[in-house]
């Protein structure tokens, strides 16, 4: 483990791994690098591999703010940090806003986004209508439930590989979904699309079930280099469910933007 401190003074963990074009992983909320450990191996054998906890995630220090701003501008510190060229971004889940944001403020050649859909409002209105969970001594409980309904087909022993990673920490949970419990519906709206419209790489949006109907035309709109890709029936984790499938997607991917 590696250790970069960001200018506002937040300790970010990470590991680094392997040689060749640049790959940054980004995690799911209250999870850590070690998320990713299992495609990792293959993954370094063709990608210098750089793994990062988030802030308040893993071995990496809390902070005031959550957003996604700061957390990309986490990743770009490490990325600075190291003196890489301009990465692919890879993120699953809170990791796919995260590296949607970072694409738009900082030098990347492409994204993939792992099962995180960029339209919120209906995820908005899950999480406002669940606040007083978040709030309550049944904080920890809830958190434990939702994550365990988005498994689908893993394995149990990824399942319970993934349950024992899991930290959830209200003040990180509650930073991260700020903008959902404090923003309007339009206002919501106007941060996507701040947020997208300053995307021009290559956009990979790589979903474990169907997003449906609507997403995929709503996304060609928001990023026009965005392209939709699902994997039918592989749930949340489709890049753990099918890791090799996974890390072949990545190498053409990566080989697309030769």
């Amino acid at each position: 483990m590696a250790t970069t401190t960001t200018t506002d003074g937040v300790e970010i963990a990470y590991d680094l791994t392997g040689s060749g074009p640049p790959l940054v992983l980004v995690h799911g909320l209250t999870e850590s690098r070690r998320a990713w450990d299992p495609l990792v191996p293959a993954l370094a054998e063709h990608h210098t591999v750089v793994a990062i906890d988030m802030r308040g995630h893993g071995e990496s220090g809390p902070a005031a703010i959550y957003d996604p701003p700061a957390m990309a501008d986490d990743v770009a510190a490490v990325v600075s940090g190291l003196d890489l060229d301009p990465p692919v971004v890879v993120g699953h889940s809170m990791g796919g806003i995260v590296v949607t944001a970072f694409a738009g403020a900082h030098p990347c050649r492409g994204v993939i986004n792992v099962d995180q859909s960029i339209v919120l409002g209906d995820f908005q209105e899950l999480v406002q209508g669940v606040e007083p969970l978040l709030r309550s001594d049944a904080f920890g409980e809830f958190i434990s439930d939702l994550f365990d309904g988005l498994h689908g087909p893993l394995s149990a022993d990824e399942v319970a590989r993934l349950r024992a990673l899991r930290r959830p920490v209200p003040e990180v949970v509650l930073g991260v979904w700020a903008a959902l419990l404090e923003c309007t519906p339009a206002e919501l709206d106007e941060l996507v699309i701040a947020m997208t419209s300053a995307v021009q790489v290559p956009y990979l949006a790589l979903h474990g079930n169907d997003p449906g109907p609507d997403y995929g035309r709503w996304l060609d709109h928001a990023i026009p280099t965005a392209r939709l890709e699902v994997w039918e029936d592989s749930g949340h984790y489709p890049h753990l469910v099918h890791p090799e499938r996974f890390v072949e997607r990545v190498r053409a991917f990566e080989s697309g933007l030769a």
